[in-house]
C-alpha cells in the first residue's frame, strides 16, 4: 500500500473508530459510504490484521484496532497542529480553540484576555467535570481543559493555574446561619448538598472535615455547582463551593467557620505533544498572564 492510500485508509479507520459508525465517517470525511468500507476492508487484508468486531451494523474496537487508533490520534492531530500552524502564520492567528472547563468562572478571564489579542480566534467552552474533561483532552476531542484535580497521566501536560478558597453556605433561615461565629465542630452531623464523588471540592472538603474529625450526612448529590446552589435555597442542607464560583442572592448567607480553610487548584491541561502548537501555547501564555 503506497504511502497516500495508506494515509487515506488510515484516515477512514480513525473516522470510523472515533464516530462508530460507517456512515457517519463517511459523512464526516466527505466520501460514499461504501469508500470508507473498502478502505478499512484492505487495511484488514493487506496487514492481516482485524480492527472491527462487526455485529450487524454496530462496531466495535479489537484490542489491535485501540492500539492503531492511538497511533491515527496522535498522527491527525499533529496533522491539524501542523496546518493551524500554516494559517496562523497566513492570517495573524485566525482559527478554532477547544476548551472544556469545570465552570466559567476561571476560564473567562483568560479568554477575556485572549481575545483581546486574538481576535480572530473562534473559542468554543464546554463544562463538565474534570474526569471527563481530562478524557476528553486524551482522545482529542478538545485542546485545552480546566480541571480541579491533579492529573498525573505522562500524556499530559498539566499548567497549575489559580488557588480558590471553598466557602460553606446556607439558607438564611438555616439555624447555623443565625450564629455569629461558628466552630468546626458545628459542622458535626448537619445535612450538606455534595457534589458527586470524584469532584475536586467535594473532595478538599472531605479531606478537611476529616483532619477535624468531623462527621456530615449527605441530603443529595448534585452534578453541578448551580444544582448545590438551588438545593439549598430550597432548604435541603448546607453547601459548599469555591469562592469564585459563590453566586449571593437574598436567601443565601456564607457561614464564617473557625479555622476553616480548605482549597481546591485549578490546572490547566493539554496533551504533551500539543502544548507548542500556536492557539493552544499562547493560551497558556495568557493564563499565566493573566494570574501576573
Amino acid at each position: 500500500m503506497s504511502g497516500t492510500s495508506l494515509i487515506a485508509a488510515l484516515k477512514a479507520f480513525d473516522a470510523t473508530a472515533r464516530t462508530g459508525t460507517i456512515t457517519t465517517a463517511a459523512r464526516q470525511l466527505g466520501l460514499r459510504q461504501p469508500t470508507v468500507s473498502a478502505h478499512i476492508i484492505r487495511l484488514e487484508s493487506e496487514y492481516g490484521v482485524e480492527l472491527f468486531y462487526r455485529q450487524g451494523r454496530r462496531l466495535e474496537l479489537t484490542q489491535f484496532g485501540n492500539a492503531l487508533l492511538e497511533h491515527t490520534q496522535r498522527l491527525f492531530s499533529a496533522e491539524q497542529d501542523a496546518q493551524s500552524l500554516l494559517i496562523a502564520a497566513k492570517t495573524n492567528y485566525r482559527g478554532t480553540l477547544n476548551l472544556h472547563a469545570i465552570g466559567p468562572h476561571n476560564i473567562t478571564p483568560i479568554i477575556k484576555a485572549y481575545r483581546a489579542r486574538y481576535p480572530g480566534v473562534h473559542i468554543s467552552v464546554t463544562v463538565g467535570d474534570s474526569q471527563s474533561i481530562t478524557q476528553r483532552i486524551l482522545n482529542y476531542e478538545g485542546d485545552i481543559g480546566l480541571v480541579l484535580n491533579e492529573i498525573t497521566d505522562p500524556h499530559i501536560f498539566c499548567l497549575p493555574y489559580r488557588a480558590q478558597k471553598l466557602v460553606i453556605f446556607a439558607h438564611t433561615d438555616h439555624p447555623l446561619a443565625k450564629k455569629k461565629s461558628l466552630r468546626f465542630t458545628d459542622l458535626n452531623g448537619q445535612e450538606f448538598v455534595m457534589r458527586e464523588q470524584g469532584s475536586g471540592t467535594r473532595k478538599a472538603f472531605e479531606d478537611s472535615l476529616s483532619a477535624k474529625n468531623i462527621q456530615i450526612k449527605t441530603s443529595v448529590e448534585m452534578r453541578s455547582r448551580e444544582a448545590v446552589r438551588e438545593a439549598v435555597i430550597q432548604g435541603l442542607g448546607l453547601g459548599v463551593v469555591a469562592n469564585t464560583a459563590y453566586q449571593p442572592c437574598p436567601d443565601l448567607v456564607t457561614l464564617d467557620v473557625e479555622g476553616f480553610n480548605a482549597h481546591t487548584f485549578t490546572r490547566l491541561i493539554c496533551r504533551v505533544e500539543r502544548r507548542n502548537s500556536p492557539l493552544i501555547a499562547h493560551f497558556l501564555q495568557t493564563a499565566q498572564e493573566v494570574l501576573g
